[in-house]
């Protein structure tokens, strides 16, 4: 099983990315999300799965653990295939998702394309009490950032998940450094940042 790839990107399409390990170029699939944060000739990291069939072997790529897993657990439901769960997450997100399965809003569901009514309601039977780990963490009486610590946020949230971290780990304890401390520089915000999620 090939669980991620780290190299250099060679090309970027409208739904794939190749990246070069070693000399070997692998082709992968991956949502417009996923793809904007690739740069052609950067070194880049990349969370995948190997979707194996009878007649062809398919990798998708995934920024974070999160949109792994739930792209796997969409594939729970019955004749949800991996390009249909490919397109879910690209079209709502994770936590847009999660939350639509959660609270049985099958019109939500109903904007990714391929999926109808049928297959709404059965996302919504299959995986309403699945769901929870990928709900958007929702903090009460959270001080917004200033707007020139959003920037900051954002490299430094980015920063981490190339470390493992994921972006529902990473994301509150980076605002928590930058709310106390706006003005700090991405390498200053990264090492308090890590210095937090070493303490948990």
């Amino acid at each position: 099983m090939i669980a991620s790839l780290r190299g250099q990107v060679l090309s970027i399409a409208l739904d794939h990315a190749v990246i070069d390990c070693s000399g070997v170029g692998y082709l992968f699939l991956a949502t417009p999300g996923t793809l904007s944060r690739l740069r052609r000739g950067d070194e880049h990291t990349v969370l995948t799965h190997l979707a194996v069939k009878e007649d062809s072997m398919t990798l998708y790529g995934f920024i974070s653990d999160d949109e792994r897993r739930l792209f796997l657990l969409l594939q729970t439901v019955t004749g949800l295939g991996p390009k249909l769960a490919l397109a879910t997450i690209g079209t709502l997100g994770t936590g847009e998702i999660s939350a639509a399965i959660a609270g049985s809003d099958a019109k939500k569901l109903q904007t990714v394309p391929g999926v109808g009514k049928r297959m709404a309601d059965r996302m919504i039977l299959d995986l309403k009490d699945k769901v929870t780990p990928y709900l958007p963490q929702a903090v009460p009486d959270a001080t917004p950032l200033p707007l020139a610590a959003t920037a900051t946020a954002e490299q430094v949230t980015e920063a981490l998940i190339g470390l493992g971290f994921t972006e529902r780990v990473a994301g509150p304890v980076v605002d928590e450094v930058l709310v106390d401390n706006p003005d700090l520089s991405v390498a200053a915000a990264l090492k308090a940042a890590l210095s937090e999620l070493g303490r948990g």
